[in-house]
């Protein structure tokens, strides 16, 4: 689903498009609603990427089985066999 922000809003924070994504799927991930790899995907961003913007912040992963689960049910939504 698509999600429209207003070029008054993108300007009020000072964030391109590209960046305030990114700072939606650091928020979201921090606050473990999302998992690094949909974070870093909705960041659009290579994940090991995403990981370093994470460690620039000082973010710690959060990374249990659960999440590990997720990410290879997304894999295999995303590459099926």
């Amino acid at each position: 689903m698509p999600v429209v922000i207003a070029e008054e809003t993108l300007r009020a924070a000072r964030l391109s498009p590209s960046e305030f994504k990114q700072e939606i799927a650091v928020l979201l991930f921090e606050q473990n609603r999302l998992t690094l790899s949909h974070a870093s995907h909705l960041a659009e961003m290579p994940l090991l990427r995403f990981q370093h913007l994470l460690a620039s912040r000082e973010i710690p992963l959060h990374y249990d089985i659960a999440d590990f689960e997720a990410d290879l049910a997304t894999l295999d939504t995303l590459h099926p066999a």
